[in-house]
């Protein structure tokens, strides 16, 4: 099983570029019921997105930054989420002890993704390798 985080939701939802193109070619690789998000990425992306939409003034701006949230919306309904659940949240507990520098959603993630046994994928390698037990591989470079 393979989880991915939100900047490697984010390259998919741009859709064109290199990084999506190696992206794609790995994700290829894997079945798709072994792909999954979680539901931290979804906040943390639709808080982006909304905030988008807030800033929207003018009527084309606004037009365009709800395409966008569709978007959004879109990807997600396309991809399976896992939950923050009982097992992820004393996950989480458990790693807060530790006191990582990591910051609280990026520890939520590594949670769910330790509670599934699974690897993560993300650019974020930095931070995520400070997480005991916790696989994480780039698959944009």
């Amino acid at each position: 099983m393979v989880i991915l985080d939100t900047d490697h939701v984010t390259i998919l939802e741009k859709g064109s570029g290199e990084e999506y193109d190696r992206l794609q070619a790995r994700l290829r690789q894997v079945p798709s019921s072994s792909r999954w998000s979680t539901i931290i990425s979804f906040e943390e992306q639709s808080r982006g997105w909304l905030a988008y939409v807030a800033r929207a003034r003018t009527p084309v701006q606004q037009i365009d930054a709800y395409r966008k949230l569709k978007g959004h919306l879109d990807s997600y309904c396309a991809i399976q989420v896992l939950e923050f659940d009982d097992r992820a949240a004393a996950e989480f507990q458990r790693l807060r002890q530790f006191r990582l520098r990591v910051g609280t959603m990026d520890l939520r993630i590594a949670a769910i993704v330790l509670a599934n046994k699974a690897t993560l994928v993300s650019r974020n390698i930095i931070d995520f390798r400070k997480i005991p037990d916790l696989k994480v591989e780039d698959w944009t470079s």
